[in-house]
């Protein structure tokens, strides 16, 4: 599997996501404008505040992709690690792991990738281990047997 190519299909899946938060932050501020053009009281206040608040979970969720994309920018696609880490993308008994940003199981080429962070419960058992070590994920034993 090409890692190069799976980051920059990554980079284009954050992108398509920053794409959407921004539209949405963009919609939610247009609405909380118009409501605040109204005069007619209370009841348009509401609105306008839950606009601006609709507005800043968007641009919260657009920066939220934003760092993890600055993630991928900082992984570089040729070294081939001896232990897991930031970055590894890892062949095991259990499928294929990339360590690197939450996005969950992606199709990629012919398989199946899941990316994970390395906070989460099954990058944290990955991350230090080399080949033929084994880990546990879904409450069974699995076996590294590739690291790119």
């Amino acid at each position: 599997m090409d890692k190069l190519a799976l980051i920059v299909y990554m980079k284009g899946l954050l992108d398509e996501k920053m794409g959407v938060a921004w539209s949405a932050m963009e919609a939610a501020q247009e609405s909380a404008n118009d409501q605040g053009k109204s005069s007619m009281g209370d009841k348009y206040e509401t609105s306008r505040s839950m606009g601006q608040l609709d507005r800043n979970m968007h641009a919260r969720q657009y920066e939220q992709i934003r760092q993890e994309r600055l993630i991928l920018e900082r992984i570089g696609g040729s070294e081939v690690p001896e232990r897991a880490a930031v970055g590894s993308l890892i062949q095991t008994t259990a499928g294929w792991f990339f360590v690197s940003v939450s996005l969950g199981a992606i199709k990629f080429e012919t398989e199946s990738v899941l990316a994970i962070s390395s906070g989460s419960p099954v990058g944290i058992s990955l991350l230090g281990k080399g080949l033929g070590s084994s880990f546990r994920f879904l409450n069974k034993d699995h076996q590294i047997i590739g690291l790119f």
